[in-house]
């Protein structure tokens, strides 16, 4: 019999299993001593691990879906003391060097004294066949750790810092750890991923930190300014920004206003007039946007290494070397290409963009000796080299991104006489000068990108600034070619940007299909079954390999989430696996890289296959295109299944077969670039799953949201 509800009750019991864990928060199943059943447990619980012991204090609730639940208020997490237990804990991978199997002979040796060989004697380890003394090392710097980390968990939670972020923050700043956060609690805000100024300023409120003191204001400062980049704005009105900032702190004006002119003053944000009003920039941004409008102009009006060639000889000798005849938009891109330093050319998918730059290779190739393709991303840039023939890389690549920091700049330059970089609408204000302060003036310049998708993901409208500016040699295509004629998915990507409902005939063969349904369960099983079943059978293609789920949101029934977990049970429901928190891989997963790690040359967007679950290690191996990435247990945070992702992350790529969810739940996301670039991510089949109203709502929604950028002006 449970207690009253709302009646604080003290437990201790051992944790069976962790069936939840996300940002601190944790649903466990408990062995509660002196009761016969499992006790469900939810709340904040330090350093979470199978066979930990609880002590807790909470309350008694009934939830009305799981039934009733032991709410935490306060909880300790201490070392296990059974046999039992024991082993529980060394499975649960906290300690490097230890897997499920290990931990069973281990504890079979050793069995209650475990714990305390570990600590004081790990060199009885070696007795243990399959340990050797490299094993024995990683297993004491673990444990170690765990400790440590442990200490820092437990100062951290009584400020209500999430066991994540604690990790995060043990894992950055060591042993200095709870010194460093005493001393300035706002750091964490900048150098802490995952913690934003609201956490650092919760603990700074309690460890007593001044709400009006000049730190704080700063810091709120600077945590607006990110906010408003994360919209994609490259700068905000000092009069907005106050506003904004004053809404968040609650202080006066006159000491944010202070603080703005102190950031000032240490060169953490520029205060500049535009059309005569203050505007205030984070300093990256500011010199970003500054030094493209700069450079663009010097790469403009540069003189050529590539040596003249008559245009008209030219164009009529590429046509005959690719046997194709130009169109006039293409010849004149083409023309424009020989003749120009710098050149847009933008146009929607079967305007021919590829055939323009097979025409362009072809020709400049003959007396350009350094030319260099490029892309934001890896799928852009391997997309790019199997339409060209010719290797292409992506940005970051390019740059030689090292240790943090890209090794090629203007002190140490590209060797490039021509660059061409895809996919340029992707390309944020902070990468794009990255990229041109590599470039040599002397280069010559080819931007080719889609006006009509999403804007890139980080600040900046940089492809629509530069066109927009018309300071800048920009060839529009919009002629759809007879052969993009045939398709469907072409047709009516045209029909949808232009404002119009796409063309729905479901017939046999097509390569264009819409499902109504109305209702979101039934949508994802629909959806589940057309990937498991439908396609495979009626089209030939593969689940795992050809087919990707695009949806505009991450929560819902028919969102990321739910979806990812529903087609990782259908799809691959059985192997090897790790777990990571609440999130499951299994051997053979489909996964994303969800931030960019540069160390290991993977970004935010790359898709690969788990190849390997390395149990003892607790790693996961993972197939990125033709690479092989390792991720330590506590790397898997950034990854995600990806059986279904985002549209916004899905840009740069395309895929066999495309399958997208649409509902009137979907309300803030239906927009006319974020339909359009989702289904011209397919290439061979598109089917939409749901509200022939949403479509209709989505289409008619052509209010993009406008960037506070400067570039266009600056050009």
């Amino acid at each position: 019999m449970h207690d009253i509800p709302g009646k604080l009750v003290k437990l201790r019991g051992q944790i069976e299993r962790i069936t939840y864990s996300e940002g601190g928060f944790v649903v466990a199943k408990v062995k509660v001593y002196n009761q016969n059943n499992l006790v469900t447990v939810v709340g904040n619980i330090p350093s979470p691990s199978a066979g930990s012991i609880l002590d807790m204090q909470g309350e008694w609730s009934s939830h009305p879906k799981f039934g009733p639940q032991f709410k935490v208020t306060e909880c300790t997490c201490s070392v296990p003391a059974s046999i039992y237990g024991i082993q529980k804990y060394l499975q649960s991978g906290l300690i490097k060097g230890i897997g499920p199997f290990m931990a069973q002979k281990i504890v079979k040796e050793f069995g209650e004294r475990t714990l305390d060989v570990i600590e004081h004697s790990a060199e009885e380890l070696l007795k243990i066949e399959g340990i050797g003394a490299h094993r024995v090392k990683m297993i004491q710097q673990a444990w170690q750790e765990q400790k440590e980390i442990r200490l820092v968990i437990l100062f951290l939670q009584s400020y209500d810092v999430s066991t994540t972020h604690a990790t995060k923050i043990y894992q950055k700043y060591g042993n200095e750890s709870i010194a460093l956060v005493k001393e300035n609690p706002y750091r964490l805000a900048t150098d802490i991923t995952g913690i934003g100024f609201l956490t650092a300023d919760s603990i700074a409120k309690r460890l007593g930190i001044d709400e009006k003191s000049p730190m704080r204001a700063e810091a709120g400062i600077l945590y607006v300014l990110k906010e408003i980049s994360n919209d994609g704005h490259v700068f905000c009105s000092q009069c907005e920004l106050i506003k904004k900032s004053g809404e968040i702190l609650h202080i006066d004006d006159d000491i944010l206003e202070r603080a703005v002119q102190s950031l000032a003053l240490s060169n953490k944000v520029v205060i500049e007039r535009l059309d005569d009003v203050p505007c205030v920039f984070l300093l990256g941004y500011y010199v970003a946007e500054t030094k493209v409008a700069t450079k663009l102009t010097t790469l403009r009006d540069s003189q050529s290494r590539i040596k003249p060639i008559e245009a008209e000889s030219a164009l009529e000798w590429v046509q005959q070397k690719i046997s194709i005849t130009l169109a006039d938009k293409q010849r004149e891109a083409v023309k424009a290409a020989i003749t120009e330093k710098l050149l847009v050319i933008t146009g929607s998918p079967g305007t021919g963009k590829t055939t323009i730059i097979k025409a362009i290779l072809e020709i400049l190739s003959k007396n350009t000796p350094k030319i260099i393709l490029t892309a934001p991303t890896g799928r852009a840039a391997k997309r790019m080299s199997e339409t060209t023939g010719r290797e292409a890389k992506t940005i970051h690549r390019l740059l030689e991104y090292v240790n943090g920091a890209f090794q090629r700049n203007e002190n140490h330059p590209i060797d490039c006489d021509l660059l061409i970089l895809d996919e340029a609408s992707m390309v944020d204000i902070l990468l794009m000068y990255h990229l041109l302060r590599a470039i040599p003036d002397y280069a010559t310049i080819i931007i080719v990108g889609d006006i009509n998708q999403l804007p890139s993901v980080g600040p900046g409208s940089v492809l629509k600034d530069i066109i927009n500016s018309k300071n800048v040699t920009v060839v529009q295509l919009n002629e759809i070619f007879r052969q993009a004629q045939k398709s469907m998915i072409i047709v009516n990507a045209h029909k949808i940007i232009n404002g119009d409902y796409p063309t729905i005939a479901n017939k046999a063969g097509g390569d264009f299909y819409f499902i109504h349904e109305e209702d979101t369960d039934k949508a994802q099983s629909i959806i589940v079954q057309l990937i498991k079943d439908r396609i495979p059978r009626y089209f030939g293609y593969k689940p795992l390999a050809d087919v990707q789920v695009l949806t505009p949101m991450h929560r819902g029934v028919i969102g990321t989430d739910s979806l990812n977990d529903a087609l990782q049970n259908a799809l691959n429901p059985r192997g090897a696996e790790l777990l990571r928190g609440n999130k499951r891989f299994r051997l053979g997963d489909k996964v994303m890289q969800i931030r960019n790690n540069y160390d290991k040359d993977v970004f935010n967007g790359d898709i690969g296959f788990i190849e390997r679950i390395d149990t003892e290690n607790q790693m996961a191996i993972v197939r990125i295109d033709d690479r092989i990435v390792r991720y330590e247990h506590n790397e898997l945070d950034e990854l995600t299944l990806s059986y279904a992702v985002s549209i916004h992350k899905s840009q740069g790529s395309e895929y066999p077969v495309v399958v997208i969810p649409i509902f009137r739940l979907h309300y803030m996301m239906l927009q006319r670039n974020l339909v359009y670039t989702g289904i011209t991510r397919g290439k061979k089949l598109v089917i939409l799953v749901g509200s022939p109203n949403a479509l209709s709502i989505a289409i008619n929604n052509n209010k993009t949201m406008e960037r506070n950028t400067w570039l266009s002006k600056r050009l």
